[in-house]
């Protein structure tokens, strides 16, 4: 088949193209004749997957080229498809698409899809993080259209399944996380499957053997030498940019903190594959920490050896392993441990040894022992058992006392055990009913969660509850849900049809192979066409696992706590057209659940330790800070503030503080991802001093002005 003229074959006004375009402009006539054959080759990927004629002719074009010449102009390529237009499309002298819009032809589409087949067909760490960046970015969500390139961020997942050996492994296991568009999860499932069948070994071990240690050379850390400089690249316990820290050490043992130009300019790719793994490491650490996180309701364990290979001894995973505790099973006894650093501050993933809570050294025997994640119910327990109160105080104190931050909630973890009601109605839970939340907020917090959820839109159509598979168990948790939409006004559709509210049901439990429910999208009862056999009934609450019962229902709480209209500060009108205005009060200032419980009891704790001490009280429901000029109380389920002596609301939107306390006070929290418990401690302190606040919004609202 003739090849046209490269002009005619790629068009310009994508960033990506237009480079392509210079390249090939800039090359003599044999590579550019070479490179045009592949590309034109490329073009006629026109199915879901490579034929063996398709991958044949591929390869014998991409010979001509060479594997070093295509990985390079590949590394230049696909980091450019992420950027937007840098000109406007015309067709019939109509602009189709102006300069800056994000998406692509879908002849260039194509092209892609055929260079993804061709760069999953060699082992190569470089083409497995450049296919991993492509496929966060087609599968971005344009507003108002979806996935701005779904079957070429379909064809990058492809071509990291059927790449050879393990350099994609990790890859596919972060964006199985990262990425939450259903299609793509289906694609990331057979791309693991794959994976799994060719290196012969089970599904489930394949994501946490084969994750990358990105040149660091002990846990946490990487020390590279460029000339008289070393590099210091250390894991940090922040999130995105701040998860990775990079410092230099000059020739005279001092340390600087930018980029010495020697190194700039002698070692310029050493240099670009520091910051590609810094890069990486940021991307994958939230995504292995959830990983582990939702290992909390599988009865798994390890072999000694294995555990120390994959977790403890790992040197990325290392870094989430040593701030966790681990349950020791020789046979006869158990022994719950954890890694203390000999430095916990200043090198918290650094040499130390296992210890019991008590601070004793622990040394297991290797060759008789596994390893299991340390939890306050135990995946054995009988109905009703927990591990005992003073176990789990003494593991809270272990970290609070030592000032070690926890990636998770473990030691002071929830737990939720069954109630006298939930005995009562016994086939389900309405523990967390009559919430009403943000549905895309919930939609991506149950892709976190490892639950399978549709959005909702306002049409005739039946939906599934939001469900959990839990195949160690042979059970399926279902959360039932449906859309929230009043006539009278506009707010509560989006305009791509999509539900912008949920209000919740009951929490249900299933044999894993029961027929599933369905209900339409804007209510109704939920139901089943199949037949009342005993394998598709609920099963009772009573029969649950008390370990399965209460990550279910701390998931549950999740999705309510994080995800309510009740956590916006600024609906003390109850938001369109007031419809939710005894929700949002009820739900700002009502009574505490479990998570909020374990916030009040750290806090309890914590408070007497800080500055502003003198200042607060605790009630059942509030902290209450003693201000200068009135007093306040922030709610510790929502971090609501009411002002004395009338209650009066106070409205502070929170800017984005986060996981730290605003301010930088040294306030200590011994684990990650309690947003609210930030909150609320940066409201006391800057309550406490309520006569240095400057934003006339909050001063009016204190003044009663």
């Amino acid at each position: 088949m003739p090849v046209p003229p490269f002009d005619q074959l790629i068009e310009s006004g994508e960033a990506w193209t237009d480079v392509v375009l210079a390249d090939l402009r800039a090359m003599d006539a044999a590579s550019r004749q070479a490179w045009m054959d592949l590309l034109a080759h490329c073009s006629r990927a026109k199915s879901s997957k490579p034929s063996r004629k398709w991958v044949e002719q591929a390869q014998l074009l991409h010979a001509q080229i060479g594997d070093s010449a295509f990985e390079e102009r590949l590394e230049r390529w696909f980091p450019l498809v992420d950027q937007p237009r840098t000109g406007p499309q015309i067709e019939d002298g109509w602009c189709v698409q102006p300069a800056g819009s994000l998406m692509i032809l879908d002849h260039h589409a194509t092209m892609l899809r055929g260079l993804c087949w061709l760069a999953g067909m060699r082992q190569s760490p470089a083409m497995a993080r450049s296919l991993t960046a492509l496929a966060l970015s087609c599968y971005r969500k344009v507003p108002g259209v979806g996935p701005r390139a779904v079957k070429v961020g379909n064809a990058a997942l492809f071509a990291l399944g059927e790449m050879p050996g393990r350099a994609s492994l990790g890859h596919l296991a972060m964006l199985r996380v990262k990425v939450k568009f259903a299609m793509a999860q289906k694609v990331l499932e057979k791309a693991l499957d794959t994976t799994a069948a060719r290196q012969g070994l089970p599904r489930d071990e394949i994501e946490e053997m084969a994750v990358p240690g990105y040149g660091l050379t002990e846990v946490g850390v990487m020390r590279t030498t460029l000339g008289e400089y070393t590099a210091m690249l250390r894991v940090a316990r922040g999130e995105g940019a701040s998860a990775t820290r990079l410092t230099w050490v000059n020739p005279q043992g001092k340390a600087i903190k930018s980029v010495p130009a020697a190194v700039k300019r002698d070692f310029g790719d050493d240099l670009k594959e520091i910051k590609s793994a810094a890069r990486d490491i940021a991307a994958m650490l939230p995504a292995q920490r959830n990983r582990i996180d939702n290992l909390f309701i599988e009865p798994k364990s390890w072999a000694m050896s294995t555990w120390r290979e994959r977790y403890l001894d790992h040197p990325l995973i290392g870094t989430i392993a040593r701030r966790l505790i681990w349950l020791f099973n020789d046979g006869c006894n158990k022994v719950a441990a954890a890694w203390l650093s000999d430095d916990p501050q200043v090198a918290p993933y650094g040499s130390g040894r296992l210890v019991r809570v008590d601070g004793s050294p622990f040394e297991p025997e290797e060759s008789a022992t596994t390893v299991s994640l340390w939890r306050p119910i135990e995946p054995d327990a009988p109905p009703g058992s927990t591990a005992t109160r003073s176990d789990v105080t003494s593991w809270r104190l272990f970290y609070e006392a030592r000032r070690i931050r926890q990636p998770f909630k473990q030691a002071h973890r929830e737990i939720y055990l069954l109630t006298d009601a939930e005995r009562q109605t016994r086939l389900y839970s309405n523990r967390f009913a009559a919430n009403f939340l943000k549905q895309h907020q919930f939609h991506a917090l149950c892709g976190q969660r490892g639950w399978t959820n549709r959005l909702r839109l306002f049409v005739d159509d039946e939906y599934p509850p939001a469900y959990r598979l839990l195949p160690a168990w042979g059970l399926r948790a279902e959360f039932w849900i449906e859309g929230v939409d009043d006539t009278r006004v506009d707010d509560f559709i989006f305009d791509s049809g999509a539900y912008r509210y949920l209000s919740t049901d009951q929490v249900r439990f299933y044999p894993i192979g029961a027929a599933m429910n369905s209900a339409h999208a804007s209510g109704g009862p939920y139901r089943t066409d199949a037949s009342g056999a005993p394998e598709h009934q609920p099963v009772p609450l009573d029969q649950i696992p008390p370990l399965v019962l209460s990550e279910v229902m701390r998931d549950v709480d999740l999705f309510v706590g994080v995800a309510s209209v009740g956590n916006n500060p600024e609906w003390e009108d109850g938001g369109p057209i007031g419809a939710f205005r005894d929700y949002w009060r009820e739900r700002s200032f009502g009574e505490l659940g479990e998570s909020a419980n374990t916030r009040r009891e750290l806090l309890e704790r914590l408070i007497p330790r800080l500055s502003i001490a003198p200042a607060c009280t605790m009630t059942d429901r509030f902290l209450v800070v003693l201000g200068r000029r009135r007093v306040y109380k922030i709610h510790l389920g929502s971090g609501s503030i009411l002002m004395e002596p009338n209650d009066q609301y106070l409205c502070i939107v929170p800017d984005g503080f986060g996981e730290t306390v605003r301010g930088g006070r040294g306030v200590f929290l011994p684990f990650e991802g309690d947003r609210t418990l930030s909150i609320i401690l940066s409201k006391a302190f800057l309550l406490a001093e309520d006569d240095t606040i400057t934003d006339p919004t909050i001063l009016r609202q204190i003044e009663g002005r």
